[in-house]
């Protein structure tokens, strides 16, 4: 699935330890450019924050994968950058993806999972 707009907010990184070693997310919120726009609050995992270097104001066409988990009869969904595409110029026209396989949604560093009484937020 994927998502265009404007980066309007870079929320504070968020890092921890859990059984499979530190990770880290950075969230941000993109503002669709659609007759009603919505805000999109998406995150991205680990050594994917360096490689994107995404900046408020930024426009991007994000591809995401959405993912829900239920914990304590409750559910949660995370929206999870994997490819992120700039601006309408040629020139700004550069792809990421950390497996280097634009067309799959599989990660060489995919999220870390955490235990039934831990939670990442």
């Amino acid at each position: 699935m994927e998502i265009n707009g404007k980066i309007i907010e870079i929320l504070e990184a968020k890092s921890g330890q859990s059984a499979k070693g530190t990770w880290r997310k950075q969230q941000y919120v993109l503002e669709t450019e659609d007759q009603y726009p919505k805000k999109i609050c998406f995150m991205v995992w680990g050594d994917k924050i360096d490689e994107f270097g995404i900046k408020q104001g930024d426009k991007l066409m994000v591809s995401i994968d959405l993912e829900s988990r239920e914990f304590n009869g409750r559910w949660y969904t995370d929206v999870k950058a994997w490819k992120i595409s700039r601006g309408d110029s040629k020139a700004d026209d550069t792809q990421f993806s950390s497996s280097g396989d634009y067309g799959s949604t599989q990660s060489s560093n995919p999220p870390p999972t955490f235990d039934d009484d831990e939670i990442p937020f």
